[in-house]
């Protein structure tokens, strides 16, 4: 130990007397480790920390696969819920939930939030306790207690944390709700994938008789469970499918075509498989980075051993042994690496607090990305290993240093030997090849978003504002109440001067969730399988397609004509009209909601309109039904209640001359004059709403983007270094040159070439990596082949000429040298 720390001191003052070298080697291993650590915070959280819940393991979801829906689960309905609880035996309990968005108010400013309707059995089933208060039980879900349990984040911001919060009334849609407990922080539940708005409050699910009547056509609910011990998922789920086979014996004429299986996956595979892809892309590229980092490490530490070589061999002929130059090469490495992963681990800490709100929206478990013990465990982890990868070469390198030849070098610094130049260059190729791929899979990124952004939406998003509402039962009970203030609302934005087209819809454009609604358009034959068809529906009212920009192909738009006891109307977009009466005008054909045998009433098809992009950019479009908002009910006749399809909910839709902002304040101020207890949501530009959809592109973009640019600066210095201590080392002969007549352009030509010969070696090398690498980031891409020729080869001139570049400078200081100075220092 005496030893150990007397060579630590040694190290210490070796590294103070060369402070350029100790700062760049540093600052390089804490902008890898930095830059990696901060990756892996975000897998951690996301994909490796457990879910929050006791034995998380034992924890799945249960989910019904349609016929004919493809491969997507659709969650399961109402009347299944009873017998999934109650007739399966794998589980020791099975709870149900359904997230809705409902009304805060007398909570200052009133508010929508998620809230989720969660069976009483939910808590004990995932195994968590209020952080204060209680849970409610199975009578106050039977009975429908309004009571409700606060989130943690609610209870902190809208409540400020009133320690006095029990027993509290608080209104959900004018509703009347008791607070009797709060969640821990670290709660959070559901963990949808892709959800934005988490849930703030749980209520009891108490499902009501219209929720529970059969026939029903809607999946909105969600069921989860936790096994016995000892009990698989897959027996688990021929357990749930035999219950739902009883589901199905027990399905009306009206419903005997529908097929279901039952789906059990764990909780934990649910929640981050959409997630998945993207993390393990960015982990991908970090560790591209951190490896460019690794090597321009140990080429400083090969050419600080080079330049220490007449020192070295004195110590050994003093008598140094191998061993104690080895290891005072490796103390000095991971010396090195110490200060690195400290700087790195600061510069991992401001980058989560400042970047965590950049990442994803939809990106599940994001509150629990934090730099925990673990993943500064990891941070230091990496850097010993780093430490002794980058210098266990360099190390060995100066051990094997032969005295006789480094000390007739005298006060020259030499030659290096060709095997440590090999080397030296060998790390240069590696970095251009790993650059190359990091910049490829950028190219990649960028063009697919290009390729997004140009992407035909269906509709025009300039000069329009949107705005989301929903009217509480308690307060518009009858149809005639939503009625007179939906008339009233469309009446005086219409008057508003500079705007042009309002309307209300259901769904917006680019928002709205995948096509889940069964529908038989006339004349379709049976499928052989029996399968559904399946299809997008939406209300609309006012004059929501010309507010919205979509065109109309054929036929005519809704009008007040079309009431609830006129006959029943649609308008079908272009998808639709092709794939099911192709060459045929479809004005005059009907269709109606429900399966085959379901005895709803025909609508009649009034209109043909452009395909719009209902989901999001990428997905394809499926067949779409619009139909009068004030003919829903009649629509679905018997099955309206079971759907909860009222004119009570809607998104607003304006277009005018205006800015959207000078909308926004006239909007405001007309809602709160008919409703002051009413909160607006989602009040914004259409235009914000296409770019909230791109932004999980944008954002692979700019981070795959800056992997990209900090690899290629990093290959930059990789390559001057190099480049640089290769032209120093043959000063005299390029002196000697000179002497001799050569030419200085000559001189320059000389070490360019040194700089082209690597960087084609490492283009090269990287093209082909990058052809097997960039078939990982497939998923991720939009109509761009990940083996794309144009982007490959741009990508490897790119880094060429990075090559080139980073030459320039050792080629001109080394054809700017005058030959007698350099000669009389030799």
């Amino acid at each position: 130990m005496e030893i150990l720390f007397r060579e630590q001191r040694h190290t210490i003052r070796q590294l103070r007397k060369a402070p350029g070298f100790t700062l760049a080697a540093v600052l390089t291993l804490a902008f890898g480790i930095g830059a990696t650590t901060t990756i892996f915070s975000i897998v951690e959280g996301v994909l490796l920390r457990p879910l929050p819940f006791a034995d998380p393991s034992r924890l799945v979801t249960l989910d019904d696969r349609l016929s004919g829906a493809g491969d997507g689960v659709a969650g399961i309905s109402a009347p299944e819920i009873a017998p999934y609880t109650h007739d399966t035996h794998s589980f020791t309990s099975v709870a149900a939930y359904r997230r809705e968005a409902d009304a805060l108010t007398g909570v200052g400013e009133p508010a929508q939030i998620s809230v989720t309707r969660l069976s009483a059995s939910g808590f004990p089933t995932l195994g968590v306790s209020p952080l204060f208060g209680r849970v409610y039980t199975l009578e106050e879900d039977v009975q429908r207690q309004q009571v409700a349990i606060l989130s943690y984040q609610t209870w902190r911001t809208r409540f400020h944390g009133d320690t006095n919060i029990l027993g509290r009334k608080i209104q959900l849609d004018r509703r009347e709700y008791q607070v009797i407990g709060v969640m821990p922080a670290t709660f959070e539940f559901p963990l949808l994938p892709g959800q934005i708005m988490r849930s703030e409050l749980w209520v009891p699910l108490s499902l009501t008789d219209a929720e529970q009547l059969p026939p029903a056509i809607s999946w909105n609910y969600s069921l989860f469970g936790r096994l016995k011990p000892g009990v698989s998922a897959s027996q688990a789920q021929f357990d749930a499918q035999q219950v739902a086979q009883q589901v199905m014996r027990g399905f009306p004429a009206a419903m005997s075509t529908l097929h279901i299986s039952s789906v059990v996956q764990p909780l934990d595979e649910a929640t981050v498989a959409q997630a998945r892809p993207l993390v393990r892309t960015l982990f991908l590229a970090v560790a591209f980075v951190l490896f460019i980092a690794c090597t321009n490490l140990a080429g400083l530490l090969l050419v600080r051993v080079i330049r220490r070589r007449r020192e070295i061999a004195v110590r050994i002929a003093l008598g140094a042994t191998a061993a104690s130059v080895l290891r005072q090469t490796l103390l000095e490495t991971l010396t090195l690496s110490a200060g690195g992963a400290a700087l790195g681990l600061a510069a991992a800490s401001v980058t989560l607090r400042a970047g965590v709100r950049f990442l994803p929206e939809n990106l599940p478990r994001i509150a629990s990305i934090t730099l925990d013990w673990q993943v500064s465990t990891f941070a230091f982890v990496l850097a010993i290993l780093t430490g002794l990868l980058c210098g266990v070469v360099p190390a060995l390198a100066a051990s094997r240093t032969t005295v006789n030849d480094a000390l007739k070098e005298g006060g020259r610094t030499g030659t290096s030997g060709g095997s440590q130049s090999r080397l030296r260059s060998g790390l240069v190729i590696a970095e251009l090849a790993v650059a190359l791929v990091l910049l490829t899979a950028s190219g990649l990124f960028l063009r697919s978003f290009e390729k997004l952004r140009s992407v035909d939406l269906g509709f025009r998003p300039s000069h329009s504002l949107t705005a989301s509402y929903s009217l509480p039962d308690e307060h518009y009970r009858t149809q005639a109440q939503i009625d007179a203030f939906n008339d009233q609302l469309l009446l005086r934005l219409q008057q508003l001067p500079g705007i042009e087209h309002v309307g209300v819809t259901s769904q917006l454009p680019i928002s709205g969730g995948p096509a889940g609604n069964s529908f038989l358009p006339e004349g379709t034959p049976p499928a052989k399988d029996g399968g559904l068809i399946l299809g997008w529906t939406a209300q609309a009212f006012g004059d929501y397609f010309a507010a919205a920009g979509i065109p109309i192909l054929r036929g005519r738009d809704f009008t007040e004509a079309d009431r609830p006891d006129a006959p029943l109307v649609a308008i079908v977009n272009r998808t639709l009209a092709q794939r099911f009466w192709p060459n045929q005008d479809p004005i005059g054909k009907r269709l109606h909601f429900g399966l085959r045998d379901t005895p709803l009433p025909w609508l009649t098809v009034i209109g043909e309109i452009g395909d719009v992009k209902q989901t999001n950019a990428t997905a394809p479009v499926e067949p779409q039904i619009f139909q009068p908002a004030a003919q829903a009910k009649a629509s679905y006749g018997m099955l309206a209640p079971a759907a909860m399809l009222n004119a009570d909910t809607g998104s607003i839709m304006m277009r005018g001359s205006i800015p959207p902002e000078q909308m926004e304040n006239a909007l405001r101020s007309i809602v709160h004059s008919l409703d002051p207890q009413l909160p607006l949501i989602q009040v914004e530009s259409m235009q914000q709403v296409v770019e909230e959809g791109q932004s999980p592109q944008r954002f692979n973009v700019s981070v795959i983007s800056f992997f990209a640019i900090a690899a290629a600066l990093l290959a930059v210095l990789g390559i001057y270094s190099v480049i640089a201590f290769s032209a120093a080392l043959r000063t005299q002969e390029m002196a000697i040159r000179l002497a001799l007549g050569a030419q200085r352009q000559g001189i320059m030509k000389i070490i360019l070439l040194s700089g082209a010969r690597l960087g084609l070696i490492g283009c090269t090398i990287g093209a082909v990596l990058a052809i097997f690498a960039t078939r990982l980031v497939r998923t991720l891409l939009f109509e761009v082949d990940p083996l794309d020729p144009t982007v490959i080869a741009l990508a490897a001139i790119a880094i060429f000429l990075i090559a080139i570049a980073a030459s320039a400078i050792p080629a001109r200081r080394a054809a700017s040298i005058e030959p007698i100075e350099a000669l009389r220092s030799e």
